[in-house]
């Protein structure tokens, strides 16, 4: 493919090339090849950008120059996207129902389903068109999903969930299980039966039935591992564009907004309400019934217990503003030479 193609395709300025340069794949800075196309969005990987092999690299429209070829644009890491989407077809999956797959008479599935090897499809069930269904997939009875839904090997929909279109579930993810809602037993004891008082002395737990659903919006991404727990009432709501990665856990009754991003190993409880275009980065974790304003970002391992204002950064635990946990940062490690100082003090 000829580099100015590829310009075009992504909205890039050539700048240091030949339009007419071959392009025979893509890679990454450190191990690209001639003929082969890269990118710099970091400015960590500045410098790898003077010494690649590459015969092109995707730079911002600021960076400075350097002997091998650019394609310069606003946003060089969404230009990339859209050049691997160039050298790279996935799979495509011929319609079709598996002889081994169980699907129920009164499930309904649009055109052009693909439904693979030991894919069960409980009753009542609704699936839009150009769905794919992967090998060991399970949908629980009175689903419905829209259009061009696809699910990876061992993806899991419990009963009525509601899923919109564009849907796409990783490996191992689990939509609708039981939320962890368990009530304490005391037990009931008789006055004046000290035996009974006794015995009765031991707590239970007793499950609260989670009679809620999932509901997921258009254009949402859940990946492997992840767990979207069903609400004891009402709804557990991931809405549309919002995307999750690996081993994510949203509790019930719990809200996602529009276009926010959960990161890895990221933990709601329940109810807890996270507004549109956040960001949580790894491993955060947030306690329960807590308010996440719109376009609020914590950083990794931020543990947040309270509240947090739409537009805020925090980090730590508790989280705080970020640049104040910075500061406590620097200050920490200052600290055995301030005891040191403090103990020498008259």
């Amino acid at each position: 493919m000829k580099l100015s193609d590829i310009a075009n395709s992504i909205r890039a300025t050539i700048d240091n090339a030949s339009p007419d340069t071959r392009i025979t794949g893509v890679s990454g800075i450190e191990h690209a090849q001639p003929g082969q196309l890269t990118f710099v969005a970091n400015k960590k990987y500045a410098a790898a950008a003077k010494t690649t092999h590459a015969s092109a690299v995707i730079v911002d429209e600021h960076f400075p120059a350097i002997s091998t070829g650019m394609l310069r644009t606003k946003n060089p890491y969404l230009a990339w996207a859209k050049a691997v989407e160039l050298f790279y077809q996935p799979p495509q999956y011929v319609p079709g129902i598996h002889s081994t797959a169980v699907v129920h008479p009164t499930a309904k599935l649009g055109k052009n389903a693909h439904i693979g090897p030991y894919v069960v499809i409980d009753q009542d069930v609704e699936i839009g068109e150009n769905a794919v269904l992967l090998a060991h997939v399970t949908i629980y009875r009175g689903v419905t999903i829209g259009h061009n839904f696809f699910a990876h090997t061992h993806a899991v929909v419990r009963e009525f969930c509601q899923l919109g279109n564009n849907v796409v579930l990783q490996n191992a993810v689990i939509v609708g299980c039981d939320g962890f809602g368990f009530a304490k037993d005391e037990g009931i004891q008789n006055a004046g039966d000290k035996d009974a008082k006794s015995e009765n002395k031991k707590a239970h737990w007793r499950k609260i039935v989670q009679s809620g659903n999932v509901v997921i919006g258009d254009d949402v991404e859940i990946q492997a591992s992840s767990c979207i727990d069903r609400a004891a009432v009402g709804q557990t709501v991931i809405a549309r564009g919002a995307k999750i990665d690996n081993l994510v856990q949203v509790g019930h009754a719990s809200t996602v907004g529009e276009d926010t991003l959960l990161c890895a190993q990221v933990g709601l409880a329940g109810s807890t309400e996270v507004g549109n275009n956040v960001i949580l980065a790894g491993q955060v974790g947030v306690a329960g019934h807590c308010k996440i304003g719109d376009g609020a970002i914590a950083t990794a391992q931020t543990g947040i217990p309270s509240d947090v204002e739409a537009g805020k950064t925090v980090s730590g635990y508790p989280a705080i503003d970020n640049k104040l946990w910075l500061r406590c940062c620097a200050v920490f490690n200052k600290l055995p030479d301030l005891a040191k100082a403090i103990r020498k003090l008259p």
